[in-house]
């Protein structure tokens, strides 16, 4: 593959229009008022991947956002690898927060600056172009499948299904997923664990209207007060969970693992000054990797209630609301500790309120082993391009249906990501470095290389 670089060189002003074409699509699958969206974000996909020498590509429907399904079969006694990824991406408020428009992508000091320039249009499409250097060279060493779906930032709601109805047509050796990142871009990382996630909305419900915060403030309870009474009882002095039960499933870490967990690279005051902030907070006697890596969080993702605009209403509000995120560690079944939370909440509850509990999606954690083909593939494509070994690590973000792959489909799945912590994905302002970029498109094409070698031995 000596030619690889020059092949990324002289195609990536191309490579770059063709990934914004798909940023420019605002496919925020959340909002009904994209819909329309998606199947414009999925058509342009199947023309990128056709273009890049599938064998065939379509646009798949589903009870939600459609899934763009691809491949190319070089000979059917070759392995096969399933690329996963999502062509959906999260709302980009608060607008005004954004230094450039979010779906009109800029290039500034080395970064593709936009709503899904890492997670996961640029990630998902270093892909595209991995496997179209491969075609256009002849050297693609095995089958490959492409799997994109619309649905990832609200749960994967219809994937579930999906693969449920096509095992046959999702048959692969192992599933490639690039929704990730790496420590730092001169220390590459290999992610081989995701937490879970159990995902709730509550509502907290007083009076029958709002009152007048004078007339009736002090003899009725006030839903956001009360709601915020209930939130903060929700972890103790220690920052541990008090929902009863809640870490009786928790995977217990040796020593000898977190000693090994220890020895990552990670700079506590660059980190804090990354995020600006003083000090770091979270669960006592665990470290920051830890206590995003090993251990389960509690977190509340939104707030409201009462009069938000601009200027003063003095109003004693009807209801208060709040959005919660749960991220669970291996052992822990989202379904549980969602009806856990759902029954201590209420318990919880003073009389002067009535509560409801609405939970919206989860997923199960996932942890890939490192003595598995796929990794010790992985670790030799890094180690080529980047001229160091990557270190394993486990991710405090969560990907639900790369469990329900393990589950449903019955593989394994390897996750090569090379975002960065400062990428701002989920923020305003997400940006992709270009360097990453075109590393990733350097770096897959030699995990296919060296997986299709390995399994041959095997």
């Amino acid at each position: 593959m000596k030619d690889l670089k020059q092949y990324i060189v002289q195609h990536q002003d191309r490579f770059l229009e063709e990934l914004f074409s798909l940023i420019r699509i605002p496919s925020i699958s959340s909002k009904e008022q994209h819909k329309p969206d998606m199947y414009k974000c999925a058509s342009r996909w199947k023309e990128l991947l056709i273009k890049a020498g599938v064998d065939h590509c379509d646009v798949m429907e589903t009870k939600g956002h459609p899934v763009v399904f691809a491949q190319k079969i070089v000979d059917p006694t070759l392995p096969t690898i399933l690329v996963y990824g999502h062509y959906d991406v999260m709302p980009v408020d608060p607008e005004e927060l954004w230094k450039s428009k979010p779906f009109e992508p800029e290039i500034r000091d080395g970064k593709i600056w936009a709503r899904g320039a890492d997670d996961d249009k640029g990630q998902s499409f270093m892909h595209a172009k991995a496997f179209e250097y491969l075609v256009q060279t002849n050297q693609l060493p095995c089958n490959v499948k492409f799997m994109l779906e619309g649905e990832e930032e609200i749960g994967s709601t219809n994937l579930y299904e999906f693969c449920q109805q096509n095992i046959e047509l999702l048959k692969s050796d192992i599933i490639l997923v690039s929704d990730t990142g790496m420590i730092a871009f001169d220390i590459p990382s290999i992610t081989t664990g995701l937490r879970g996630l159990s995902y709730l909305e509550v509502e907290v419900k007083g009076p029958n209207r709002d009152l007048h915060s004078g007339l009736f403030g002090g003899a009725v309870a006030n839903p956001i007060n009360v709601l915020c009474n209930m939130i903060a009882s929700l972890t103790n002095e220690k920052n541990e969970i008090t929902i009863p039960h809640f870490y009786d499933d928790v995977q217990v870490i040796s020593s000898e693992e977190r000693a090994l967990m220890a020895q990552a690279p990670f700079n506590l005051d660059a980190y804090k000054k990354a995020i600006d902030i003083k000090e770091i907070h979270g669960e006592e006697g665990y470290s920051t990797i830890e206590r995003t890596g090993i251990r389960p969080t509690l977190d509340v993702c939104g707030i409201w209630g009462g009069y938000t605009g601009e200027g003063s209403k003095t109003v004693l509000p009807s209801t208060a609301h709040a959005k919660i995120s749960m991220r669970l560690v291996p052992n822990q079944k989202s379904e549980k500790i969602s009806a856990m939370f759902q029954k201590h909440f209420e318990s919880i509850a003073p009389p002067s309120v009535t509560v409801k509990v609405m939970p919206s999606h989860g997923g199960e954690a996932y942890v890939s082993p490192i003595d598995m083909i796929a990794y010790r593939a992985a670790e030799k494509a890094y180690t080529t391009t980047f001229g160091k070994r990557p270190v394993p690590t486990r991710s405090g973000g969560s990907i639900p249906i790369i469990a329900g792959f393990e589950r449903i489909l019955g593989t394994k799945a390897i996750l090569m990501g090379f975002g960065l912590e400062s990428d701002a994905i989920h923020s305003p302002n997400e940006n992709f470095p270009l360097e990453n970029f075109f590393k990733g498109i350097e770096t897959i094409p030699y995990f296919y290389k060296f997986y299709a070698e390995m399994m041959k031995e095997k």
